[in-house]
C-alpha cells in the first residue's frame, strides 16, 4: 500500500476538475486527479455537452438534406439515416477531446489515479484521499483537497432509469434506433436538445414540463419564440401537466400525465427523463468530516473553501447554475487564488445556452427579472429576417434583443435567438463583463455581411436608429 503526498489532490476530472489541476499544476504545484472513468472529461466530455453537440450538428445536416436543399438548388434522393455511423463520429469526436486533456495531463505532469475516492480525514497536516479501485485500495495524501465530481441525473421515484426503457440523458445520446414515439420529462436545455434531436431523425416527440413556461430563466420572448419554432418542426409540448404514474405494457411505456384535473396515459417506447440534476456527492465522506451543506450543495467561501480547512468544492457541487463554462472558470480561478491572486469569477456575466434549432443564448438580467425589480430600462430588438448574412443561409428566424438603462445606456441584458446565437452571444458577454453600454456595440465595426451585424443593430435601436429595421 502506497501513500504519496502532493500539494492538490482533484477528485473529478470533469471540466471543473480538469481545469483546475491543469492550472495548479502550471503554477508549480504537484497535482494528482482521482477519477472513476476510464475517459477524462467528467459528464461533459463523455455524456452530455459534446457528444449532444455532436449529434445536434448532425441531425441538423440530415434535416437540412431532407428538408431544404432542394431550396438551394441542390437535388439529391432523400437522404437515408445511418444512425450506426452518426453514433460512430459522435463517438470519436468524443474520443479525440478526451485523449486531448489526457495529453494535457501528461504535458504537465499531472499524476491521474483511477478509482472512486473518499476523505478520510487530516493527520500531519495533509488529507487523506482513499482511492478504490478493482485491484485494489491506493492511499493518497494531499496539502489541499479539491472536490469537483459533478452532478447526476434527478431520478423520478416511481419511475426509475433502467437504461433501456426509461432512460437519462447518457441513454439518449446512445439509441442504437431511432425511437418511434419518445415522451421526454422536462422543457430545460437537456430535453428540448435530444428531443431535437431525436425529432430530426423521425420520432414523434412530446414534452412534457410542470411549469407553464419552458426555459423559466430566459428571457420571456426568447422562450416563447423557441416553443413556437420546435412545434413547428413537429414537437408537441404538454405544459402544466404532471407525470403522476408510470407502468410498463408489452415493450412499450405508459406514462399517466395529469393536467387541470384531468388524467391520461401516453404510450410511448421511450422515456427520457430530463427534470434536473443532483449534485454527486455521496460517498466522498464529507458527512463523516463534517462539510457543511447549504440547500443540498456544499457550502464555500469565496476561495472555494468548504466547512473545512483545505477541502475545496467547484462546479454542479456548489451553487449556481450546472453549466460546464462555469465550472471551469472556478476551476481556473480556485487554482489561481491559492497562490495568492486576486481572480474571481464574475457570476452575473455567466451565459446560458440551448443548442436547439434555432439556438438561443442570453447574459444578464432578462426583461421580466427587470420588471419584477422595478429598474428602469430601454430595449433595442433586430430580427434576423433583415439580417443580410441569415438571409444567405437561409436561417432567418428569431432576433437579438439588448436590455439597457435609459441614462448611460449600459448593458443589462442581452439576449438571442437565432442561428449560432451560441457564438453571436461572446460578443455580448465581453461588452457586459467590461461594463459596456449599446453605444458601444454600436460604435464597434461589424464586418458585413456577418450574423453579428444584428448585434449592432439591436444596439443601435437602444435609440431607436437603426437603419435596416
Amino acid at each position: 500500500m502506497s501513500e504519496e503526498l502532493y500539494d492538490l489532490i482533484v477528485i473529478g476530472a470533469g471540466p471543473g476538475g480538469y481545469v483546475a489541476a491543469i492550472r495548479a499544476a502550471q503554477l508549480g504545484m504537484s497535482v494528482a486527479v482521482v477519477e472513476k472513468r476510464e475517459a477524462l472529461g467528467g459528464v461533459c466530455l463523455n455524456e452530455g455537452c459534446i457528444p449532444s453537440k455532436a449529434l445536434l450538428d448532425s441531425s441538423e445536416l440530415f434535416a437540412l438534406a431532407r428538408d431544404r436543399f432542394a431550396g438551394h438548388g441542390i437535388a439529391i434522393d432523400p437522404p437515408r439515416l445511418d444512425l450506426a455511423r452518426m453514433m460512430a463520429r459522435k463517438d470519436d469526436v468524443v474520443k479525440k477531446l478526451t485523449d486531448g486533456v489526457a495529453f494535457l495531463f501528461k504535458k504537465n505532469k499531472i499524476a491521474r489515479v483511477q478509482g472512486t475516492a473518499r476523505l478520510t480525514g487530516a493527520r500531519d497536516g495533509a488529507h487523506g484521499v482513499e482511492v478504490s479501485a478493482s485491484e485494489g485500495t491506493q492511499q493518497l495524501r494531499g496539502k489541499r483537497v479539491l472536490l469537483a465530481t459533478g452532478s447526476e441525473a434527478a431520478v423520478i421515484p416511481f419511475m426509475p432509469f433502467d437504461g433501456e426503457l426509461v432512460v437519462s440523458a447518457r441513454e439518449a445520446l446512445s439509441f442504437d434506433r431511432v425511437p418511434e414515439h419518445l415522451l421526454v420529462v422536462g422543457a430545460g436545455y437537456v430535453g428540448l436538445e435530444l428531443g431535437s434531436v431525436w425529432r430530426r431523425l423521425g420520432s414523434q416527440v412530446t414534452v412534457v414540463e410542470m411549469l407553464p413556461k419552458m426555459l423559466p430563466n430566459t428571457d420571456g420572448q426568447v422562450a416563447d419564440t423557441l416553443m413556437r419554432s420546435l412545434k413547428k418542426q413537429g414537437i408537441a409540448f404538454r405544459m402544466e401537466t404532471k407525470v403522476t404514474g408510470f407502468a410498463k405494457r408489452d415493450g412499450k411505456g405508459a406514462v399517466t400525465v395529469e393536467a387541470g384535473g384531468a388524467t391520461e396515459e401516453i404510450v410511448c417506447d421511450r422515456v427520457l427523463v430530463a427534470a434536473g440534476r443532483r449534485p454527486l456527492t455521496a460517498g466522498l465522506g464529507m458527512e463523516d468530516l463534517g462539510v457543511r451543506l447549504e440547500a443540498g450543495r456544499i457550502a464555500v467561501d469565496d476561495n472555494y473553501q468548504t466547512s473545512l480547512q483545505g477541502i475545496y468544492a467547484i462546479g454542479d457541487l456548489i451553487h449556481g447554475p450546472m453549466l460546464a463554462h462555469k465550472a471551469m472558470a472556478e476551476g481556473e480561478v480556485f487554482a489561481e487564488r491559492l497562490t495568492g491572486q486576486a481572480s474571481v469569477v464574475d457570476y452575473a456575466y455567466i451565459p446560458g445556452i440551448v443548442y436547439t434549432w434555432p439556438e438561443a443564448a442570453g447574459v444578464g438580467r432578462t426583461e421580466e427579472e427587470l420588471k419584477t425589480d422595478g429598474v428602469e430600462y430601454r430595449v433595442g430588438r433586430f430580427p434576423f429576417m433583415a439580417n443580410g448574412r441569415a438571409r444567405c443561409m437561409d436561417e432567418t428566424e428569431g432576433f437579438v434583443k439588448i436590455l439597457a438603462t435609459p441614462d448611460t445606456g449600459r448593458v443589462l441584458g442581452i439576449h438571442v435567438i437565432g442561428p449560432r446565437a451560441s457564438d453571436v452571444i461572446a460578443e455580448a458577454v465581453t461588452v457586459m463583463t467590461y461594463g459596456g453600454s449599446a453605444a458601444d456595440i454600436a460604435m464597434t465595426f461589424h464586418a458585413h455581411p456577418t450574423l453579428s451585424e444584428a448585434m449592432k443593430e439591436a444596439a443601435l435601436d437602444v435609440e431607436k436608429r437603426a437603419i435596416h429595421a
